[in-house]
């Protein structure tokens, strides 16, 4: 379990004996596709177009972050700031060399990267990638639920995981984003002036810049 104050970050962490909601059968991976983007970026809405056409086609097994970051998120007079304080590092480790940039899963594609060993992928990359994920087993299900009390301005959001495979690795981290639809602002390329959509923007990372530890594979309310 994990309670956030929108105005202040609250973290509770507890365990409980019993699966509710996460699905126990196993499955294939989803696509987490994060686009580095910016409101001064003038080939960013056709990657935006891409991203949503491959989420239109896969629109339960593909999840989309927006990311503003980088030179061409910095605003100008007048122009709202989407940046957050997670986004240059997460852009860092991607290895991106341009605009709009992608990465799928965080994983590193054979001949996709923008450079040798980059998770950073340019925009005619994505679907390729995103469709390789799709069809991979995956050894973990995770299922999340969040609510809203409007009153109290807080957040609760609950995360799932079930194991149904050994993972690879030895510890696991756990990623919870709080994202942001339908914010109308400026967007260069976009030809809407300052009535362009931006859409699941990211806004914070509430387990924290890389997320948290999944250290008990027999538990899965965290």
């Amino acid at each position: 379990m994990k309670k956030t104050l929108l105005s202040a970050l609250l973290l509770s962490f507890g365990f409980m004996n019993a699966q509710t909601f996460v699905s126990t059968t196993p499955q294939n991976k989803k696509v987490i596709l994060e686009e580095f983007t910016g409101v001064n970026c003038v080939y960013c809405p056709q990657g935006h177009t891409i991203a949503n056409n491959i989420k239109n086609a896969n629109p339960d097994n593909v999840f989309l972050i927006n990311i503003h970051v980088g030179n061409f998120a910095t605003p100008g007079a007048g122009q709202p700031d989407f940046r957050t304080s997670f986004g240059t590092a997460i852009a860092n480790q991607s290895g991106l060399t341009g605009y709009p940039a992608g990465t799928v899963n965080r994983t590193v594609f054979s001949g996709l990267g923008m450079a040798t060993g980059s998770t950073a992928m340019g925009r005619g990359n994505w679907t390729n990638a995103s469709n390789q994920i799709l069809g991979q087993s995956s050894y973990v299900n995770v299922a999340v639920q969040g609510q809203i009390n409007a009153q109290t301005n807080e957040l609760t959001v609950t995360v799932e995981t079930y194991y149904t495979g050994s993972s690879p690795v030895a510890t696991n981290k756990l990623n919870v984003a709080l994202l942001q639809n339908n914010t109308l602002g400026p967007q260069t390329g976009g030809n809407m002036g300052n009535n362009y959509n931006h859409m699941h923007r990211l806004v914070h990372m509430l387990t924290g810049q890389w997320g948290t530890d999944i250290n008990n594979y027999n538990k899965w309310f965290i």
